[in-house]
Formats: structure tokens, sequence, C-alpha cells
């Protein structure tokens, strides 16, 4: 079913519809949530939150564009306006509920992968996105800078930062060799 049969049937208020629309966008959503803000319950209730603004939202969205980077937008929103929220300093009981969840990690690469987490969570909050929504969710240049609102040149920019500040801490804390060379202004993503 097409985007736009979707929202018509979801707006004459269509169970199986909205249901179908949560379904499709629930993996993106919740995914995004969790990587931006770090905490599962976090995401758990912003990702409601998402669903239930882009419900209330569905008649503003305009047809002639794709749905999936306007639900993207709300979500990049609402994470953002979470973060702005919530206070500084986690809570000492659910870091450590999550840290024995996630059991320990191998030894091989445990350096590296905790390094390259520090470097990201140290990253500019708009760099962190576009890094998140390229690096790990896949998604292409036209359809992040539409999500954030942002032209797709200073999608490529912010990327390029991004990369080149993780790349520099590596660098420094001895990670990476230091004459690895320049981080590509244009990478190609895994697969494509």
């Amino acid at each position: 079913m097409s985007d736009a049969d979707l929202v018509r049937r979801c707006l004459r208020g269509d169970p199986a519809a909205m249901r179908e629309l949560v379904d499709r966008f629930q993996p993106d959503v919740y995914g995004l949530c969790a990587r931006l803000l770090h905490h599962t319950h976090d995401a758990e209730d912003v990702a409601q939150e998402v669903f239930l603004r882009v419900f209330r939202s569905l008649n503003k969205w305009d047809a002639a564009r794709p749905l999936r980077p306007w639900v993207i937008g709300i979500t990049v929103n609402r994470c953002r306006t979470w973060i702005s929220r919530r206070p500084r300093v986690p809570e000492p009981v659910e870091f450590l509920a999550e840290t024995a969840a996630a059991g320990p990690a191998p030894d091989e690469g445990r350096e590296l992968s905790t390094e390259i987490r520090a470097a990201m969570d140290d990253l500019r909050a708009d760099y962190r996105e576009v890094f998140v929504l390229f690096h790990e969710h896949g998604r292409a240049y036209e359809e992040i800078a539409e999500a954030v609102g942002r032209p797709v040149g200073t999608i490529k920019t912010w990327l390029h930062r991004a990369r080149a500040e993780i790349l520099d801490r590596l660098r420094r804390r001895g990670l990476v060799p230091a004459d690895d060379g320049e981080v590509d202004a244009a990478p190609r993503r895994p697969g494509r």
C-alpha cells in the first residue's frame, strides 16, 4: 500500500491502517530514539510520543513527499526535545542496570568500540544525528536533509566534520595511526 493510501485510511480512523503505519516505521523510529537517547526506557517513551505526534499531524503531511523522512524528522525533533528536558546526570541505578543487562563485551575491539561511542557522544547534537542516520540507519543524504530540515550540502558538511572529529579523537588516543589519511568527504555506505 502506498504512503498516500495508508495516510488516507489512517485519517478515516481505520485501526488496521494505523497498526500498519506503526509496524512500517517502528524499527526506524525506535532504533533512532535508542541511538540518540542512549537509554532504552527513554527510547520507548519517545517512540510512543513520535507516533502520537504522527497521528495528530497526518493531515499536515504533504502527499507529494515521501512519508518516511517526515516521520524521521518528527523522531529527531522529539529526541531533541527529550534531551533538552532530561537531567544532565544519569541515575546510577539505571546505568548499572543497563550495564549489567548488556553483559561483558569481548576484549578484542572493546577499547576501540568504547572510544568510538564516547567520541560520538561528544559530537554536537546535529552532527551526531546525521552521523547516526547515515551510518547506522543507512539513510541517503536527501532523506536526512528532509528529516532534519537542512540542505543536502549542510548534511554532507556535518557528516564530514563528525567523521573528522571521531577520527581525530581516535588518533589522539593512539587507536588509529596518525598517517591514516584524510576522512573521505563522500563515503560509501556498506552494500551500496
